[in-house]
């Protein structure tokens, strides 16, 4: 029987988006530069460059009311990948006037415009949960977080945008 392959198991990431200060604080505690923020009532969008070796821009919406973090990244020519958007999931919110927190919860789709919702790293979010890092309400609300959205994403399509169209959350990117 073949053994599955280990599970890098490690404490949810964290990031924080200072709107004043036009910078990220990524997992790492690097400061990033961030071109541009953009808040709606129902979430924060964020553009940045990024010094990654397989993208080298990207875009992301915080929408706290849906658990998601939704990013369209822009790929390196070496590096491109079939997917339009990838969607964490996890707790999103201001926490200060000018200030927002990410804490990912492991769970992440990958969409398809058209085609397909894929669900990706359960294995971790189960990991993480054995060792202790994430409590089983957190866990519970990451799968039902994850599961509302391929649902209404696959409702309407397979189109991420349509579907937070459909809940009044137009999304703009560049």
């Amino acid at each position: 029987m073949a053994q599955a392959p280990a599970v890098d198991v490690h404490r949810p990431k964290v990031e924080y988006f200072n709107v004043a200060e036009l910078t990220n604080i990524d997992p790492k505690g690097f400061i990033r530069a961030v071109e541009r923020f953009h808040t709606e009532p129902w979430g924060l969008y964020m553009a940045r460059t990024a010094d990654h070796p397989e993208f080298h821009y990207l875009e992301s919406w915080l929408l706290p009311s849906l658990a998601i973090r939704a990013t369209v990244f822009h790929f390196r020519p070496a590096h491109l990948r079939d997917q339009d958007y990838y969607i964490d999931i996890g707790e999103f919110r201001q926490i200060e006037p000018k200030k927002w927190r990410s804490v990912d919860h492991y769970l992440d789709l990958v969409v398809r415009t058209g085609r397909e919702t894929k669900l990706l790293d359960v294995d971790e979010l189960l990991a993480a949960h054995t060792a202790g890092l994430i409590d089983a309400t957190t866990a519970e609300a990451a799968v039902a977080a994850a599961t509302a959205a391929i649902d209404g994403i696959a409702a309407n399509g397979h189109d991420f945008q349509r579907w937070t169209e459909s809940l009044g959350m137009p999304l703009t990117w560049l």
